[in-house]
């Protein structure tokens, strides 16, 4: 149930986005990488959207990842479950996200994300900010050639348009992860 939820909000925020920039299936699939069929699955609400996926639409579109990903909502308390979140998983990581907070000037979204031992994230780069503080284990995080490693309570910002990796080094990393995106980028100046 809660994951059929998160899908009908994505469809329901992927047809949108689309429908605003007055794209058609095959131009959206032509932009993101995505197969048509894939994208309409998605906007059905039936697809399983992996971070790739989503990361590829946000770009596609220039918006925050959390524009695919939360209702348009804003009560005065908000109060996050996280038996209540879909969870975005890769090969290394799982991604829920907690809350997107949109600022005069800036967008923020706040995940809580775990990075699985074994397996590499590779990330080609993206609009905005990084901002990692690792809770548990030890990160490899950053430029792929030259990766920092953060342990308990290490926090970090880096440029998120830089190629950049995500590796658990000796067992499995809890962390707090918020992408930030500033005045002037497109991935905020598109969406409200």
């Amino acid at each position: 149930m809660i994951r059929e939820q998160a899908g009908q909000v994505l469809a329901a925020n992927l047809r949108e986005l689309r429908g605003q920039a007055g794209l058609s299936l095959s131009e959206l699939a032509r932009r993101s990488g995505i197969a048509k069929g894939t994208l309409s699955q998605l906007e059905s609400g039936t697809g399983n959207p992996t971070i790739e996926t989503v990361f590829s639409l946000s770009n596609a579109f220039h918006v925050p990842v959390s524009s695919l990903l939360t209702e348009r909502a804003d009560p005065g308390v908000v109060l996050v479950r996280s038996a209540n979140l879909d969870v975005l998983s890769s090969n290394a990581v799982d991604l829920r996200l907690l809350r997107r907070v949109d600022l005069t000037d800036t967008v923020v979204e706040i995940y809580d994300q775990r990075v699985r031992p074994g397996a590499v994230q590779h990330s080609a780069g993206h609009p905005g900010f990084e901002h990692v503080t690792v809770t548990d284990g030890v990160l490899r995080f950053g430029p792929p050639d030259e990766p920092y490693v953060l342990g308990p309570g290490d926090y970090i910002c880096f440029p998120a348009h830089r190629p950049h990796i995500y590796e658990a080094v000796d067992g499995p990393v809890t962390s707090v992860l918020l992408l930030q995106y500033p005045s002037g980028s497109a991935a905020s100046s598109v969406h409200p």
